[in-house]
């Protein structure tokens, strides 16, 4: 549980996440890094910078980008090792929201929402196995990716993610 699991973590997310792709039947459409043009276009306008292509977006942007849109969104300095990481990489691929309800869900005998608060950190620290709770986050992650509509297209490539980030985690 520590700020410094950030840039590893994030070597790791881009792994997955490469470089500049528009698969036409990719809900996210255009990403550059698994940035959207949409998300660089708000980062920008919020410092008062002039919109432009996610192309050229530079490595400060990008790892601020990362920390505040999903790092930072799931708790990621407040959650155990392994935890942090595969929390990251599920809002990467599906957003905080959904990566808040997989570990919520995994958790058991929670409220599910889309928060990971004091209450969450709590039952994540008085686990007794992170492993385990990996597993089951990543078994949940895995159930909605396979009953997506582009899980045909994109399939193969989600399950490999997804088993190296249970892996690492």
């Amino acid at each position: 549980m520590t700020a410094q699991n950030f840039a590893p973590a994030l070597a790791r997310v881009l792994v997955h996440e490469g470089g500049y792709a528009n698969h036409p039947q990719d809900p996210g459409g255009a990403t550059m890094k698994g940035v959207t043009q949409r998300v660089y276009d708000a980062y920008r306008t919020r410092r008062n910078l002039t919109k432009r292509s996610m192309a050229s977006i530079e490595e400060a942007d990008l790892q601020a980008i990362y920390r505040r849109q999903y790092w930072d969104a799931v708790k990621g300095d407040k959650l155990p090792a392994g935890v942090d990481y595969v929390a990251m990489d599920g809002a990467v691929h599906s957003g905080p929201s959904q990566s808040a309800k997989w570990l919520q869900r995994a958790l058991g005998n929670v409220k599910v929402d889309d928060v990971i608060g004091e209450a969450r950190l709590a039952a994540v620290e008085a686990h007794p196995d992170h492993d385990q709770l990996i597993a089951l986050m990543i078994g949940r992650r895995l159930a909605f990716l396979e009953a997506l509509r582009t899980w045909p297209v994109f399939g193969r490539g989600w399950a490999s993610r997804v088993a190296q980030v249970k892996q690492i985690g």
